[in-house]
């Protein structure tokens, strides 16, 4: 399947669904169920918390949305195509122009500016310096960092940190922005600014975005929670 192909599906049709998923890890007496005949649609526009203990399959369930992982069984479709269908090459361009990743741990590159951290997966596309300096810019203004382009990580506190990371997801304008625990290492003031961010994306630039949370405060701020248990969703509550 060439990506024009992909690109024209993907434009046409519905975002996430997962039909009758499961992983399992290990073979026999040894065999670890993470999921288990998991059913599960996300539409283009939804701000989805998903919850559950350690062990739930939560993170098993993220790793597979983003193309990190593949299922031993059932299907994953992004805006119909079949992901299990494609090749590795072609997963990883699906998750390099439709997808953001935002981690609890902010992954970004020490020694390297806010700018160039934020530059960098455009530099995977091949934009060209000027352009991609110009989208860079624009993002550190849209997590309200305008000004801190030139600091290095050490030189911000973890809040700013976490603006850079979201930057660096949004760079690219994706679909969907995949964030596990992304308030996890925040005190309770720059988690509500983080979530109050990821919300305006949510609603002003319409990107879904899928988030793992521990905590009940974060999630509130989601339309839908899902929560996962040994394997299985136990629970989804709609806000009204």
């Amino acid at each position: 399947m060439n990506t024009t192909v992909i690109s024209k599906r993907i434009n046409n049709l519905s975002l996430i669904e997962l039909r009758g998923v499961n992983k399992v890890y290990g073979m026999g007496g040894a065999a670890m169920h993470a999921l288990r005949d998991i059913d599960l649609r996300i539409d283009q526009g939804e701000f989805v918390a998903v919850m559950g203990p350690s062990g739930s399959g939560k993170s098993t369930c993220m790793n597979i949305l983003g193309c990190l992982d593949t299922p031993t069984g059932g299907a994953y479709l992004f805006k119909g195509v079949d992901v299990g269908n494609l090749s590795r090459d072609q997963r990883a361009l699906l998750r390099r122009n439709y997808l953001g990743f935002v981690f609890q741990g902010y992954n970004l590159l020490n020694r390297t500016s806010a700018l160039e951290n934020v530059e960098l997966p455009l530099i995977y596309r091949g934009i060209p310096a000027d352009e991609r300096r110009m989208s860079a810019l624009k993002a550190l203004e849209a997590v309200g960092l305008k000004g801190w382009e030139s600091h290095t990580p050490g030189e911000l506190s973890g809040g700013q940190q976490q603006r850079v990371a979201i930057a660096r997801a949004i760079v690219t304008a994706p679909k969907v922005l995949l964030a596990d625990e992304p308030t996890g290492n925040l005190d309770s003031t720059h988690s509500r600014e983080i979530m109050e961010l990821l919300t305006s994306f949510n609603s002003e630039r319409s990107i879904t975005i899928v988030m793992v949370t521990h905590e009940p405060d974060m999630a509130a701020y989601a339309r839908r929670i899902i929560r996962f248990f040994d394997g299985v969703i136990d629970l989804e509550k709609q806000k009204e």
